[in-house]
């Protein structure tokens, strides 16, 4: 009789907690569900959707007509859906953007995060858009001495250095508890990118990035090459400051039908299909182009030097730097055309076919011109055009900002010959995350620059034209 009692009594518990349990859970779901419709009403109606976003390359960015990234346009497109304005507060390390995980105002957390184990028993993630592996990327002279690395094993006593709160560190010391000897060090100081360029400069072994972004940068980092995948792919999702089921079932459904619309294939070959830039100094080729190619496009750049007072060889230049004189040329990120114009900037051009090569080259122009225009009046001679061009490539927000540098460091911030130290330094953490339009790839507009000057001073061995003369009516 006692064992009956008892055991009805273990019983009558059981169910009585089963029963508690499933109404707690079912009313814990209806007010999360209550809370989530609301919140997602109250960003509606507010009009704002509030996110982080990593500033770096593979996510957000000034570029020279606007912002661009791939997740910053992917939130673009979800905050249109919503009938929303972005409202982007930027970080400068996954560290960073992991600190507003719990701030209220906060609603997305965006920053090429990877899904992994641990992060989802600390965060909570929003619908995976995109696929990456970890890869192991290395400096190209280790393989002339033997010390390129095939796989895990080869890592011991080489210097690798990952930035910390990643999924490159948590997945080091996941490799590190199964028993492989790693030394590497986690660093806040630096972004991935700066940790990229510190192995193509030698100044590190290696470092660990996820895939997409070393598609991306091999076209800058000519040093660096790809050693070995280290994980399987990993899912990259955004992370959402709060538990808000009918935010994040949104979410899957606009995913759903952005990916099955195929507006996330174009999206992923706008930043990710690999197209190589244009070889900077193959004088060969530009020589015979000269003669091949020219001609054909000669008179509409004559016209343009005309009314813009901005030299044929100048003009010819940059584009040939831009296109090599191919009017249907397209780049990866949609510009067009012989001076490969944006949408953009050809709308406010006024540039209605940019393949055509008279429309293409007189926007060019004038976008070059409006450059000149805009440089500060202490910009002077040659150093002008220089300071244009630079802003033609990564923007004139970009200029401005190098310039501030060049002034803070006590530099020359009207010479070109100081400035061209400076612009390297906008891609690095430190210096961009103090500046109004943050990272960009200001080496890149140094290449750009002298490849432009390059191509210059050929046409004019060439006998071409600095400026035509002044025609009188």
């Amino acid at each position: 009789m006692n064992n009956f009692m008892k055991n009805s009594t273990i019983a009558y518990f059981a169910i009585y907690f089963f029963v508690f349990g499933w109404i707690s859970h079912s009313i814990f779901q209806g007010a999360q569900k209550e809370i989530g419709a609301k919140t997602l009403t109250k960003i509606k109606e507010g009009g704002v959707l509030n996110v982080v976003l990593l500033n770096s390359a593979s996510t957000y960015y000034i570029g020279s007509d606007g912002p661009k990234g791939f997740e910053y346009d992917l939130l673009n497109a979800y905050s249109k859906h919503l009938g929303v304005k972005l409202n982007i507060i930027t970080v400068n390390t996954t560290k960073e953007a992991l600190e507003f995980s719990k701030n209220p105002d906060i609603h997305i957390i965006s920053a090429a995060l990877s899904k992994t184990k641990e992060r989802e028993k600390i965060y909570n993630f929003g619908p995976s858009y995109f696929e990456a592996q970890e890869q192991v990327i290395c400096h190209k002279k280790m393989l002339v001495d033997g010390r390129f690395p095939n796989s895990v094993d080869d890592l011991t006593k080489l210097k690798i250095v990952v930035g910390a709160d990643t999924g490159y560190s948590e997945n080091i010391e996941f490799l590190k508890a199964e028993g492989f000897d790693i030394n590497a060090t986690y660093t806040s100081d630096y972004s991935t990118e700066e940790l990229i360029a510190q192995v193509d400069s030698n100044e590190i072994d290696c470092t660990l990035v996820d895939s997409n972004i070393y598609v991306l940068n091999q076209r800058y980092f000519s040093n660096i090459a790809l050693a070995f995948d280290i994980s399987s792919r990993v899912q990259q999702a955004w992370i959402l400051t709060q538990d808000i089921p009918e935010l994040k079932e949104d979410m899957y459904s606009w995913l759903n039908f952005f990916t099955q619309n195929g507006e996330m294939a174009r999206l992923k070959d706008h930043y990710y299909s690999y197209v190589l830039f244009f070889d900077y100094y193959d004088t060969a080729v530009f020589s015979e182009r000269i003669k091949s190619r020219l001609p054909q496009f000669e008179k509409y750049f004559q016209e343009a030097s005309l009314k813009y007072q901005i030299p044929f060889s100048v003009l010819a230049a940059l584009s040939y730097q831009e296109s090599h004189w191919d009017s249907n040329a397209r780049s990866n990120t949609g510009v067009l055309g012989l001076m490969m114009l944006t949408q953009i900037t050809a709308e406010g051009l006024g540039v209605k076919d940019r393949t055509h090569p008279k429309e293409s080259i007189f926007g060019g122009a004038k976008h070059l011109n409006d450059m000149k225009k805009a440089v500060p009046n202490e910009v002077v001679g040659e150093d002008r055009l220089k300071f244009a061009l630079a802003a033609y490539n990564i923007g004139m927000g970009h200029v401005l900002d190098a310039q501030k540098i060049a002034q803070q460091i006590g530099l020359n911030q009207n010479s070109w010959t100081d400035l061209k130290k400076v612009l390297p330094l906008l891609s690095q953490k430190k210096y961009h995350k103090t500046l109004k339009h943050g990272y960009a790839r200001g080496s890149e507009a140094v290449k750009y620059v002298d490849a432009v000057y390059d191509y210059m001073n050929i046409l004019q061995k060439n006998s071409v034209d600095l400026l035509p003369a002044k025609t009188t009516e």
